[in-house]
């Protein structure tokens, strides 16, 4: 769903990921001081993959929502949710993600997701990513420490 947004507001987070090399596929590996936090980043990490994201400029933002019943289940629902919005109309390449309903107990996400269409004149393009999977899927949780951690596995 496309909502509105001001674009005075807007502002980048810091990189708080990288990508591990794994056997024919790839390991989004992100990191952050909230799981909320991290969970951002492993999305901003799945765009980043598909292309450069410095090219991509925010003109659009949509609303997605994921379920589970589980943390891990939430956090495949939400990337898949992701892949999902670029797979389909409207094609949304993200630049930023903002989480705005994070509920572990009920294991459901909302989130607004800025970007714009994807454009292979305007966006390089990286490598296809063809699914989320749960294979070697780790969510490391320390609130001691405000360490949080997450490791995905994308089929490319």
């Amino acid at each position: 769903m496309e909502v509105e947004f001001s674009k005075e507001e807007f502002f980048l987070p810091e990189i708080k990921y990288e990508y591990l090399d794994h056997t024919a596929d790839v390991q989004l590996h992100a990191w952050g001081d909230s799981l909320l936090e991290t969970f951002e980043q492993c999305g901003m990490a799945m765009f980043g993959y598909m292309t450069e994201l410095d090219y991509v400029t925010v003109t659009s933002c949509y609303q997605i929502e994921a379920k589970a019943d589980d943390i891990e289940g939430l956090l495949f629902h939400f990337l898949d949710e992701l892949l999902f919005l670029f797979s389909a109309e409207p094609f949304l390449i993200c630049k930023r993600l903002e989480i705005t309903k994070f509920d572990i107990e009920t294991f459901e996400i909302e989130c607004r997701c800025y970007g714009e269409p994807f454009d292979l004149d305007k966006h390089p393009q990286g490598t296809e990513v063809k699914a989320i999977t749960y294979s070697a899927m780790q969510i490391i949780q320390e609130p001691e420490r405000n360490h949080y951690e997450v490791f995905v596995i994308i089929d490319i």
